[in-house]
């Protein structure tokens, strides 16, 4: 029995799709105007670990994660560039799939933007006008006229009176009160805007996502995700306007992901331990930040260090040194009873990432013990399993060799130089000198290269 913990009513509830065996996700996506930082792979990854899982499990999914290609932030950066708001968003797009794919994460199903829904948008402001949820302003913006919708503060439980009581109203504003929030935007000279019934502008943030949701997805769906700082106001926004434009419950289970601290402080460019996925990608195998970003339960905090990295790493390590050199199945495989119950009973708690990787390390125990035992036929057996585990989580999706030896560009030794030695070592123990056998294994060593010699012959990994 899946069990999920939602953010509405603040418990885990017994998980139940609205049409049985189908599941419709939408997720709230990145604004595209500058490289994606760790606390968005956060959320990438956490949502795509939940898509596998629940796809793993037998649900058809459909999993729509939105591009806000307009706003603020989008025109203020294309003018400080010298470049269109079209030019900028493709190129951050791009880098932001270029992202994803090192990490693994899989595509949404569809991935709408912003600019390519302005006529749902229109539509759905002009309901809400319709139906007395909003006004036009003397500025000619258009806002949400939040006393109207009384569940208004229902997902963060904030009381409206408090809020008002709280508020502060500038002198220039036009709204009816401070909490109003604006759904369109009259455009400045200059600005990307387009045509509506109240004149050239441009979308509010919080609408967006409520008719992209709807128009792909129906007016009340499964699950809605994001990160940790979306509840309020942009999630307890989107649910004011999409039930008061609908009339109907707009989504039945809202899960959020937990925030990532750096050295347990919070992420600012202020601070200067602010972290693109690319600044990282440059030090750390990609798989190293996946398995860091998995380790920890989804909704928890997460702590991004050197130590959180290296015990990611180490981990890693222990399931390709199991891996190696084994001759394993990696698709179709069937894995043992006790094991999947465990996995899939860790999984259906709130996708508990952190106790289906411990099943995961019991497999390589018996792995291990297998190999010992010189139970070839066994330890592949369950090598099979614990790639096949893995990959819903998207984790063991390398070889173990391409895994072990990755980072060498820091090593100041190339893979052919260290093949090479091991050449030369083992032409020395032939010829039982052994000192320069030595010579050549504490070399490699200092340049933080691990021989491992076996019947086999003698493979390397670099040191974590």
């Amino acid at each position: 029995m899946l069990q999920v913990y939602n953010t509405l009513t603040k418990r885990k509830e017994e998980f139940q799709p609205i049409e049985p065996g189908k599941i419709r996700m939408y997720v709230c996506g990145i604004t595209v105007y500058d490289y994606c930082h760790i606390g968005h792979a956060r959320v990438m990854v956490s949502f795509d670990v939940i898509t596998r899982y629940l796809r793993f499990r037998g649900f058809d999914v459909t999993y729509v994660r939105n591009i806000t290609d307009v706003d603020d932030k989008i025109i203020r950066r294309a003018a400080e560039n010298g470049e269109s708001v079209d030019s900028l968003t493709e190129r951050f797009i791009h880098a932001m799939h270029e992202d994803e794919d090192a990490l693994w994460v899989l595509r949404p199903d569809q991935e709408p933007r912003a600019t390519g829904h302005i006529h749902d948008i229109v539509d759905m402001v002009q309901t809400l006008i319709d139906k007395g949820f909003a006004y036009q302003g003397s500025s000619g913006d258009v806002y949400y006229r939040v006393d109207r919708f009384a569940d208004y503060g229902k997902l963060t439980n904030r009381n409206l009176e408090d809020m008002r009581a709280g508020a502060r109203v500038e002198v220039a504003e036009d709204k009816e009160s401070p909490l109003d929030f604006v759904l369109w935007k009259m455009a400045k000279d200059g600005e990307v805007s387009w045509s509506s019934p109240w004149g050239q502008g441009r979308p509010g943030w919080h609408i967006e996502c409520s008719a992209m949701s709807t128009c792909c997805l129906g007016n009340t769906f499964d699950i809605h995700g994001g990160g940790p700082d979306l509840p309020f106001p942009h999630h307890e926004n989107e649910i004011a306007q999409s039930e008061a434009a609908t009339g109907q419950k707009y989504v039945n289970y809202w899960l959020h992901a937990g925030a990532v601290r750096v050295d347990n402080e919070k992420m600012s460019k202020s601070l200067g331990n602010f972290f693109t996925i690319r600044d990282v990608l440059e030090r750390y195998n990609p798989e190293i930040i996946r398995y860091l970003l998995t380790s920890t339960h989804y909704r928890s905090q997460i702590d991004y260090s050197e130590a959180s990295l290296q015990e990611a790493r180490q981990g890693l390590e222990r399931f390709y040194n199991a891996l190696r050199g084994l001759d394993y199945a990696s698709s179709g495989v069937e894995v043992e009873a006790a094991y999947l119950q465990r996995f899939n009973e860790s999984m259906d708690d709130d996708f508990n990432t952190r106790e289906a990787l411990s099943v995961m390390f019991d497999i390589v125990r018996e792995i291990n013990r297998a190999r010992k035992e010189e139970d070839i036929d066994r330890a592949q057996q369950l090598a099979g399993q614990l790639v096949a585990l893995g990959s819903v989580l998207g984790l063991l999706q390398q070889s173990a060799e391409a895994f072990l030896q990755s980072g060498m560009e820091e090593a100041g030794i190339s893979a052919e130089q260290i093949e090479d030695l091991i050449v030369q070592r083992a032409e020395a123990k032939k010829a039982r000198n052994f000192a320069e056998s030595d010579r050549i294994r504490d070399y490699l060593k200092d340049q933080g290269i691990i021989l491992n010699d076996s019947r086999e012959g003698t493979t390397w990994q670099r040191q974590g």
